[in-house]
């Protein structure tokens, strides 16, 4: 099968997997019932990918065998096909649809079996920016004030002109004091980091130009499979809190002290689908009308080079 025929059938498959999850999920959304809302999306995600034409294994799930029903890192489904790594996050923003706050969206990325970094279930350090820059232009390994001050050079504004993204978290005080020294707008989010690092693959769109902090490490793949299509830049290293996740993650073969960029996190092609089940920056919520589901819904494909947005209409009773 040519990289051009593989790239549409897993960017078909994606789609289906993050729209039907946003469906199912709505259905909750301001009922306060945040576990519920993301088993619903997980069930309707599985139910998508077993009669999916591939081979697919989890890499990026809900958690581990004994930890989660559905969707664990390990599962395999699919009917048959090509082999296929698949990493999930059936609801991002699972308090978010909960409490009917913006933001909350379905996420699939998609690739070739061992396409995406199997990332252990722990904190990780993210820097992102969109696409339209120098190589090379942000690095983990200098201060937020500096990969700011590069960037509004880049773009060619103020530094005043720049927006970053971070989790509101304690954890990040030191980062928000430092960019707010140096003139820098931000935008903290309360949950959700998958969209934080996306916004930046559509600043115009979005408002949000670069990525600082420390989320997880799962989720930092997701987003680096979107920042790869998009043709942004990321970096990102793990962040182990004790002894016992530091040895995990020796485990798995992964050094914690390693600089990672989009090479060790999607080095391959990939495809990635997002969809939205609130409204937000990036996406419509779905909609409910006249027995139908409008769900609106981004796909990717670094396969075909394709970028789409794509309004789709489901029968629903």
């Amino acid at each position: 099968m040519s990289d051009y025929n593989t790239g549409l059938i897993l960017s078909q498959i994606a789609q289906h997997a993050t729209e039907v999850a946003a469906i199912a999920s709505a259905k909750l959304t301001g009922f306060g019932r945040k576990n519920d809302a993301d088993q619903a999306a997980v069930d309707a995600m599985r139910r998508s990918f077993q009669t999916a034409p591939f081979s697919g294994k989890v890499v990026i799930g809900e958690g581990e065998i004994d930890e989660a029903p559905m969707l664990y890192i390990g599962e395999e489904l699919g009917a048959g096909g090509p082999k296929v790594d698949i990493a999930v996050d059936p609801l991002e923003g699972t308090k978010l649809c909960a409490n009917d706050a913006p933001n909350a969206m379905t996420v699939v990325a998609l690739a070739p079996a061992g396409g995406l970094l199997h990332a252990p279930d722990m904190y990780m350090d993210k820097l992102a920016i969109g696409p339209g820059y120098p190589a090379g232009l942000i690095d983990l390994d200098v201060s937020p004030a500096e990969n700011v001050q590069r960037l509004a050079k880049a773009k060619g504004v103020p530094v005043s002109a720049i927006r970053a993204c971070l989790l509101d978290r304690d954890r990040h005080k030191h980062i928000i004091e430092e960019l707010r020294s140096i003139g820098a707008g931000i935008r903290l989010i309360p949950d959700g980091d998958v969209a934080g690092v996306f916004w930046t693959t559509e600043a115009a769109r979005s408002g949000v130009d670069i990525y600082f902090g420390s989320g997880g490490a799962p989720e930092g793949v997701l987003a680096a499979a979107a920042i790869r299509c998009a043709g942004g830049q990321m970096q990102a290293r793990l962040k182990p809190e004790n002894e016992q996740e530091e040895q995990r993650a020796r485990a798995m073969g992964r050094d914690v002290h390693k600089k990672l960029t989009l090479d060790d996190m999607a080095p391959g092609h990939v495809v990635f689908a997002a969809s939205g089940v609130t409204h937000g920056s990036m996406f419509e919520g779905v909609q409910f009308e006249n027995g139908t589901a409008h769900v609106d819904t981004l796909v990717w494909d670094t396969f075909t080079g394709r970028r789409s947005r794509v309004r789709s209409v489901y029968p629903h009773k």
